[in-house]
């Protein structure tokens, strides 16, 4: 067997498969998967469905004829599997949204269910297999899907291109809401195509998130379903969200779960319907706090479980088949596992079900467990066990695109950080790692800020293609990820921490983990250069009006992708609500804390060399931060670049943009990570 010897570079990426989460059949023997493949020269994907047996035989393809065959669930009664899709018809007309369509689970044909012009958004199978509840972006005054095509056609053919609102809530990641609509929910009877609305045509709808399906379910008997809202009288990103139960029968409000101070969110039904689980924070305490599994009791208080465990919950909830327990994933230390709540037990705290790397999905039936997971050595991978079997691996889409791939070291270090506090930093080695040469380093800053680097095969910022080296026979580089004050999956204190303060600790903690850098007899202290996005790209605008510039200080250069540069500016960002919440101040009532905070505010210290990268579709961090930055920098004589994308938000997703995006990053990190032309002063001591 020929040794793996090429480093993976991001057209290798493109050419991996990408899997969506699996579903599970009712007997537990099969298993549904889309797969999403790219042809980078058309700048294009196709997802397809691939049926998995759980006993490990060899996959089968269940659909070949469509471009985007997304969210397949199978039914409760094992004979089919829905899915969402945009497929052309027998006169080739191709449906202007997606649809909901149903294959028999042996193969066959694909059909579509019914039609809703607006399109289908999400959907769940109720348990008599005959009906599916159905998600869509819904005109809340046209009660039939007749009447929704009619003002579908209207709005199309009205040729002004203005957004008019009042709304708070208007646009939300890189799209605005979609006009006079509200996300709310229809019932399809399978077998007829007949559909009537459910939540359709009253005030309630679904948050504006869209976080498809976990923000509903159907309780076993079919009489009910529980939705997720927004109680305030005006919808906001950051509202506390609440619960209704809906009859079926009548459509009417049964019981409404509206907890002052607390955000509930995952509603799950258990398997005798009788009691009825969810996620829940008390955001009225403190707005960064955890999301814990609790019960809803009749009367719609709230029991909260596992109190005194310090993680948080952001996966949908799944009961197991007898009842006794509550799965869900959560991150723990830059993994992110499978857990398994035991309930009746006072003050249980969940376990570990399946370690991760990274559990991204999952789903169960009777005592077999299916889960998508990753790692920092492999893209995702489903996997199941049966009973006390072990764990069992049920397809291999891109073992042999991997097979001449050599991946680096991923490693684990702990360091003292900002006021001696633990820190977690992940290091990334290139292939054939020599300990006894000089290696440049790069710092790669992950978003959120509550989130985390880790155990995980990242598409868009992957450290192996970071690592690699630019040319045969050359060393490569190491990647290094700190999991700085903020970061998720280290308790609340942890998270809390950067509240008010943005910069600071997270700043201690980078630098803290560049102090050990130049401890290393393989890092070479003169050719270290920090990248990041999102929160990343804050700090790393934040670093440029910090740290003195190389040579004096350490860093030769920066890559800032899609970060604040302008606190105030960023207000014009969807998630303005919240952010007056991160900062402790709302710039109009302390305008000196709001700067305190700010990169642009040490604008005349920023001498640092960077690339700044930024997509105009970008609503969470608007691209006038990038541009500002980047004119900043120019205007002050500072070496810099500028990527803009016009059709990107605040990732870049579309594979020749990516690509580009690769090419860029390294070629910049390439210039400022070769060999310094001169050694600094011993006596700068670093």
């Amino acid at each position: 067997m020929t040794k793996p010897s090429k480093p993976l570079d991001a057209a290798t990426l493109w050419r991996l498969a990408r899997l969506g989460a699996p579903s599970i059949s009712p007997c537990g023997r099969q298993a549904v998967v889309s797969v999403t493949r790219f042809d980078a020269d058309k700048n294009q994907g196709t997802t397809r469905l691939w049926r998995l047996a759980t006993d490990g035989s060899a996959p089968r393809e269940l659909t070949t004829c469509g471009d985007k065959d997304g969210q397949p669930a199978w039914s409760p009664r094992g004979d089919r599997i829905a899915f969402l899709a945009r497929r052309r018809d027998g006169a080739g007309k191709l449906d202007e949204t997606p649809q909901l369509y149903l294959i028999p689970a042996d193969g066959g044909e694909a059909r579509r269910a019914a039609h809703l012009a607006p399109g289908v958004e999400s959907f769940k199978w109720m348990a008599d297999g005959l009906r599916i509840v159905l998600a869509s972006w819904s005109f809340p005054e046209a009660r039939t899907p007749e009447a929704q095509a009619k003002a579908l056609k209207a709005q199309k053919d009205d040729k002004a291109t203005g957004v008019a609102t009042s709304e708070a809530f208007h646009r939300y990641w890189d799209h605005d809401m979609p006009s006079g609509r509200r996300l709310q929910l229809w019932l399809l009877a399978v077998d007829s195509g007949r559909i009537t609305p459910l939540t359709a045509g009253t005030a309630l709808e679904l948050p504006r998130t869209n976080d498809g399906a976990i923000s509903y379910d159907v309780r076993p008997d079919g009489r009910r379903v529980c939705v997720v809202f927004d109680p305030a009288p005006e919808p906001r990103l950051g509202n506390p969200l609440a619960l209704a139960e809906i009859d079926v029968a009548t459509r009417r409000i049964t019981r409404r779960v509206v907890v002052p101070g607390w955000d509930l969110d995952a509603p799950a039904y258990a398997p005798d319907g009788r009691t009825l689980a969810c996620l829940a924070a008390e955001v009225g305490r403190v707005h960064t706090a955890l999301s814990r599994p609790a019960l809803v009791a009749a009367d719609g208080t709230l029991q909260p479980l596992a109190t005194a465990w310090d993680r948080h919950v952001d996966s949908p909830l799944r009961w197991t088949t007898d009842g006794t327990a509550l799965r869900f994933a959560a991150e723990d230390r830059g993994r992110r596992h499978l857990w398994r709540l035991l309930l009746g037990a006072a003050d249980a705290n969940p376990q570990v079900e399946q370690a991760g790397g990274w559990v991204q999905a999952f789903d169960a039936a009777g005592d077999t467990l299916l889960w998508l997971a990753d790692s920092s050595q492999h893209p995702a991978r489903v996997w199941a066990r049966a009973g006390q079997a072990g764990p069992r691996r049920l397809e291999h889409f891109n073992d042999r695109e991997l097979a001449g791939v050599a991946l680096g070291e991923a490693r684990e270090v702990e360091i003292a950080g900002a006021g001696g506090a633990p820190v977690q930093v992940w290091l990334t080695f290139p292939p054939g790692f020599d300990a006894k040469k000089k290696h440049a380093t790069v710092h790669v800053i992950h978003g959120g800020p509550f989130a985390a680097a880790g155990d995980s095969f990242s598409w868009r910022w992957n450290p192996h293609v970071f690592a690699a080296p630019d040319r045969l026979g050359e060393p490569g580089r190491v990647v290094v990820q700190v999991n700085f004050h903020g970061s998720s999956g280290f308790g609340h204190a942890f998270r809390h921490s950067l509240i008010g303060r943005q910069g600071e600790l997270e700043l201690q903690d980078i630098e803290a983990a560049t102090d050990w850098l130049c401890t290393q007899r393989w890092a070479d202290r003169d050719r270290i250069v920090a990248t990041g996005g999102s929160y990343g790209g804050f700090l790393v605008a934040w670093m440029n009006g910090h740290v003195p510039a190389w040579p004096e200080g350490r860093y030769r250069a920066y890559v800032c992708h899609a970060g604040v540069f302008d606190r105030v500016s960023t207000f014009s960002a969807d998630s303005w609500p919240v952010r007056p919440k991160d900062l402790g101040a709302e710039y109009w009532a302390d305008m000196p804390r709001v700067l305190a905070q700010s990169p642009h505010a040490f604008a005349a210290r920023m001498a640092t060399p960077t690339l700044v990268i930024h997509g105009a579709r970008d609503y969470r961090v608007p691209d006038a931060n990038g541009l500002a930055y980047f004119h900043t920098l120019k205007a002050r004589g500072v070496p810099a670049r500028l990527l803009w994308f016009a059709d990107e938000n605040h990732w870049v997703l579309k594979p020749a943009n990516s690509l580009q995006w690769y090419a860029e990053f390294r070629a910049w990190v390439a210039a400022y990570s070769a060999p310094a032309p001169a050694k600094r002063r011993a006596s700068s001591g670093r």
